[in-house]
């Protein structure tokens, strides 16, 4: 079992070491609900890392497929090739690339790719963080009023 500091994704103070009182003002905003009203809790996203652009898969179009790009709205010429994100959408390369350099997720969907912002990264990581905790307080929630 994790400890306090471990689940959070903190490290406790050094001997010595004062705290960050505007980190904690934040946070404080944040768990009372104020951080929305704010209006600090939507960020912008950053461009998708370049290793994960290379690493797109690329696929041919086969004869039998009637596809379209999502963002031109022009059919797939069958042989030709189309880059696939991993949530499985695909776009012509001269499409998605001009994209993928302006923000990190699918047209589509909004599926995130990694980018190379470390902040967003960490932003994004507390997002799911609270996801996961409201989840676990319903479940404790269910398990002790059902």
């Amino acid at each position: 079992m994790s400890d306090y500091f471990e689940e959070m994704g903190w490290t406790p103070l050094a001997h010595g070491e004062t705290p960050n009182h505007l980190i904690q003002m934040a946070r404080f905003l944040r768990d009372f609900g104020m951080w929305d009203m704010l209006g600090e809790n939507e960020k912008l996203s950053p461009p998708a890392s370049k290793s994960a652009v290379n690493n797109l898969e690329e696929v041919t179009i086969e004869s039998g497929e009637v596809k379209q790009c999502p963002v031109c709205l022009k059919d797939f010429q069958t042989g030709n090739k189309a880059k696939l994100m991993p949530c499985r959408h695909a776009f012509h390369q001269e499409c998605i690339l001009p994209w993928l350099e302006k923000t990190n997720s699918c047209p589509l969907c909004r599926y995130e790719l990694p980018t190379d912002d470390e902040d967003y990264e960490m932003y994004r990581k507390e997002k799911r963080r609270a996801v996961e905790r409201e989840k676990d307080l319903e479940t404790l929630h269910n398990s002790m009023f059902s």
